[in-house]
């Protein structure tokens, strides 16, 4: 059995949960709270960070594209990268947007100060002014967004591919604290709809942290 080192709100966690949902690939999950250091964990990626895969065979790997990319290749059904150099180039360039860009304008300050820093018992509460620059710059990325979806069928083009997987898994982790305005970018919203519906994706609307309930749309399909 594979097993998936993971934290519910990292969503680089949650593009390999949805990507091994899309291959229908079995897998357990272990929580891990990277703040904590553990020596264990240490062992398997001393860079400290989730996700982590450990295959059946005892192989450890680490980084959320080496093993969405991974995970593609030694499960061809359903391709997520694209057939063509061209649109494997933009799924490439759209994930590093969503994982690099958006992570650090957006999902970094609003789900970090909210949620992770709290779960760390950091003092002092969250940062008002990176949160409020996080809520500025959400809006641009929504308005790039539905600019894409209004011009092509799935982000990177006529097929869904980690590209979508990295959008909805960043989206998902801002959605569960309630802080994307999703009344003011339909069409946003409306690719968001088509992806909370993939069955690959449902298991991360049904996560809970404790004492921090998410809103009650999170997991409303009809949102």
């Amino acid at each position: 059995m594979r097993t998936l080192y993971h934290h519910w709100l990292c969503p680089f966690s949650r593009e390999v949960r949805i990507v091994l949902g899309e291959k229908k690939l079995a897998f357990e999950m272990v929580v891990e709270r990277v703040w904590e250091q553990r020596p264990e964990f240490l062992a398997l990626n001393p860079a400290g960070e989730v996700p982590v895969l450990v295959e059946p065979n005892s192989a450890v790997l680490a980084h959320s594209r080496a093993i969405t990319e991974y995970l593609d290749e030694i499960q061809p059904e359903p391709p997520l990268m694209g057939g063509d150099p061209l649109v494997r180039a933009e799924v490439r360039r759209l994930v590093g947007w969503f994982d690099d860009t958006f992570n650090r304008d957006v999902t970094a300050t609003l789900v970090g100060e909210k949620v992770i820093k709290r779960q760390m018992n950091r003092s002092g509460g969250p940062d008002s002014r990176l949160i409020r620059i996080g809520y500025q710059l959400i809006r641009q990325h929504l308005d790039y967004l539905g600019w894409l979806t209004e011009r092509r069928r799935w982000l990177a083009g006529d097929s869904f591919s980690l590209a979508d997987i990295a959008a909805g898994a960043h989206l998902s982790a801002v959605d569960y604290v309630g802080d994307v305005p999703w009344q003011d970018f339909p069409a946003a919203k409306d690719w968001y709809a088509r992806i909370k519906s993939r069955p690959s994706f449902r298991p991360l609307l049904t996560d809970h942290l404790p004492g921090i309930p998410p809103p009650a749309h999170y997991a409303d399909l009809d949102f």
